[in-house]
């Protein structure tokens, strides 16, 4: 494996939170910072290690073409690396992924191959792009699919290496609270913490919307957050709380971060701020969190942090975001 940028993946600082979750109990809530990856998202780990390891077994060859389903940020990562090691990428994509996420892609000279309708059994457009996947295999016998839906790879980026990083840097963590789509990074959490024996609790969010967490299937505006069918990870239940976030909340947890913290992240870190709010009331005094920004937020800032966006979505008045001061959510 390359060195270079790559080996900047990771090792993600955290970040008090004090301004956004102010209190009198002696609780203490971290951001772990994952949106400072290189290409800006938690995705990086997991690219990086599929990647590696497959070159590793011979598994991605040279000349291969690596093929993955992806609505943002892994499509993000995975042509990053693959453009900075040398390697042909497609990525299958829905109408929910973005125009600035397909720019980017391409920018990293990733191709795109478009699945305009979803599944017909399911109504769902990720067995459209797995199906698409296989396909594209077919086309191109020297070709790899990393799976970051089964790949074990996925969640061990996590469990040796966000999880790992957050313990060796507090003495003590009650709560971590992430996202789930793939739900590599929370298994991979959760796994760390049975393996060595600590006390965190896992909360898993995630959106309305998603059937992950046994929800009810239903419409949702941004991608990298749940799904419409439970994915192999999300089979055992790895978590020890699971809340559910509506997209309004996801998107004024993102401005009251921004407002509070100074820092832009996207809809998938929203949804855990969010949650951990709702929480609060739960949680004991002198409790110790740590919540997962997942990516960065200048690549929403035609929907989450568009004033005029946001109205048509949601209906009614909104603060503005930015401001410099904190703002609750």
């Amino acid at each position: 494996m390359a060195t270079g940028w790559l080996d900047r993946i990771g090792s993600t600082p955290l970040l008090p939170l004090d301004r956004l979750f102010p209190n009198d109990r002696g609780i203490t809530v971290y951001g772990k910072l994952e949106l400072m990856n290189p290409t800006g998202s938690a995705k990086d780990r997991t690219a990086r290690r599929m990647i590696s390891a497959a070159l590793e077994s011979g598994e991605l060859a040279p000349g291969a073409v690596v093929v993955e389903s992806s609505s943002g940020n892994m499509a993000i990562s995975l042509s990053a690396i693959c453009s900075y090691l040398g390697i042909r990428f497609i990525s299958v994509i829905d109408p929910r992924t973005t125009a600035q996420n397909i720019a980017i892609m391409k920018a990293f000279g990733a191709e795109v191959s478009y699945v305009a309708e979803p599944d017909p059994v399911t109504g769902e457009y990720l067995p459209a792009r797995l199906a698409r996947v296989e396909q594209l295999l077919r086309e191109w016998p020297h070709s790899y699919w990393p799976n970051q839906y089964g790949n074990p790879h996925n969640w061990q980026a996590h469990a040796n290496g966000t999880m790992a990083e957050i313990a060796h840097a507090l003495p003590r963590v009650d709560y971590v609270i992430g996202g789930v789509s793939t739900c590599g990074t929370m298994l991979g959490c959760s796994t760390y913490i049975r393996n060595h024996g600590l006390g965190t609790k896992v909360v898993a969010v995630d959106a309305a919307g998603s059937v992950i967490l046994g929800g009810d299937k239903g419409p949702r505006r941004f991608p990298g957050l749940g799904a419409g069918i439970v994915p192999p990870f999300g089979q055992e239940r790895f978590m020890d709380l699971a809340v559910t976030v509506k997209d309004r909340d996801m998107a004024m947890a993102c401005r009251a971060l921004a407002k509070a913290e100074s820092l832009l992240a996207g809809p998938s870190s929203g949804a855990c701020i969010a949650a951990l709010h709702s929480l609060m009331d739960r949680i004991p005094d002198g409790s110790v969190c740590v919540v997962m920004l997942h990516d960065r937020g200048e690549r929403y800032m035609d929907t989450v942090f568009n004033d005029k966006w946001m109205l048509q979505q949601f209906g009614h008045s909104l603060p503005p975001a930015g401001g410099g001061s904190p703002c609750s959510i």
